[in-house]
């Protein structure tokens, strides 16, 4: 007699909830054949799905995508009509739109009992769809503007997920000139937010956006750097150098990366200097890996030569007078003392002129200039620098 009872009970709250159902999709239909309240439609229809026994009814899906589509429609004219309109709130409209269309397709394509799938939706949806994707993009473009850059990078990510969506067999957007740009304005948003993964997930498609590459492959090597991936950052330093020798990110960080690897180090500064001969930069990192290989002379002649086209750069002294205070200590000081007093002497107009240009850097040049007054017996010079070696 139990069982029979709760039987019952189930089938009267079964009966009860269908008949509740009916009337709220009832309701919604009559929103939306009057021309407002689309906003109410909508929340009969999320209040249903709130019941997981619906989640699967494609009916309620529909009504849904009915009432925001009308929604959408009302925005849209605003904007056409010069009216006031909420552009984040219609963005918002455009993105749920695709949420809502993406998930009813789903069950559009359900089988049915024999196995069969019958299409009713996609179509229509589809090609409503694909009119309003563009929205998608400027969406993400309003968001980055904003700094919203989480809100931007969901925008672009949707617009570019429409390629694989099955709404939309049949219509090609790989070749759409925006989906690059999409690409590229996803990977900047991922980086901005320093999230890597997102930021490394569309990263080949965004590589195909050449007007933006070079800023492209800089966020990718960021990526790999905070990921702690060595070697994926080092190809792609190299990746970016090989593509825009001339840039001003990948040379530096670059020769950074061979910093305990000087004849690599070389080998970059070789190479940019074929870019690029005259530059300041290529030059002086030239000098630097020479003077890590201990070729001091050579060292010497390019610091030289940075000094000679830009008298102003103080590193350059400060190589320059590490190079000749270095040939200094590899000579025998009983056979070459001559010699020695005379290395020390080149040396000290270019340390003299490093504390010059760089007063705040004696951490450098006073150890130097200890040397060199102390060698050539220059007492006043001497004393003075004591003191100041003995202050820091």
């Amino acid at each position: 007699m139990r069982i029979r009872t709760i039987s019952m009970m189930i089938a009267l709250f079964a009966t009860l909830s269908v008949c509740g159902q009916r009337k709220q999709i009832g309701e919604a239909r009559t929103y939306l054949k009057s021309g407002k309240n689309f906003d109410k439609a909508e929340k009969l229809m999320t209040d249903l799905l709130k019941d997981s026994a619906n989640r699967e009814n494609k009916r309620i899906y529909e009504i849904w995508f009915q009432s925001v589509q009308k929604q959408y429609d009302q925005a849209n004219e605003k904007f056409y009509m010069k009216k006031q309109q909420d552009t984040a709130q219609f963005f918002s409209i455009v993105r749920k739109l695709f949420t809502i269309s993406f998930r009813l397709d789903s069950l559009d394509a359900r089988p049915d009992k024999m196995g069969k799938v019958a299409l009713e939706l996609r179509k229509d949806v589809a090609r409503d769809m694909s009119g309003y994707r563009s929205n998608l993009f400027f969406g993400g473009s309003f968001f980055v503007r904003k700094g919203d850059f989480k809100k931007a990078y969901d925008y672009f990510e949707t617009y570019i997920d429409c390629r694989r969506q099955p709404l939309f067999t049949g219509y090609d957007f790989s070749q759409e000139p925006r989906m690059a740009e999409a690409a590229y304005w996803a990977t900047y948003s991922g980086y901005r937010m320093e999230d890597p993964i997102l930021a490394l997930r569309y990263r080949d498609l965004a590589m195909t956006d050449t007007t933006k590459r070079s800023w492209t492959l800089q966020y990718v090597a960021e990526s790999w750097k905070s990921l702690n991936d060595d070697s994926m950052y080092v190809a792609t330093l190299w990746q970016g150098f090989n593509e825009y020798p001339l840039s001003s990110y990948f040379f530096p960080r670059l020769m950074d990366s061979y910093q305990n690897q000087p004849e690599k180090a070389l080998a970059v500064a070789d190479q940019a200097l074929e870019a690029d001969s005259t530059s300041r930069l290529f030059l002086f990192a030239k000098s630097v890996a020479l003077l890590n290989l201990e070729k001091f002379a050579e060292s010497l002649d390019y610091s030289d030569r940075v000094i000679r086209r830009y008298p102003d750069m103080a590193e350059a002294y400060y190589n320059a007078g590490t190079a000749y205070l270095n040939i200094a200590l590899r000579m025998d000081p009983v056979r070459h003392k001559k010699q020695i007093r005379k290395m020390y002497q080149n040396a000290m107009p270019y340390m003299e002129k490093y504390r010059v240009l760089a007063p705040n850097g004696a951490q450098k040049w006073a150890p130097a200039l200890y040397r060199i007054y102390f060698n050539l017996n220059m007492g006043k010079q001497f004393d003075e620098i004591d003191k100041i070696l003995k202050r820091l």
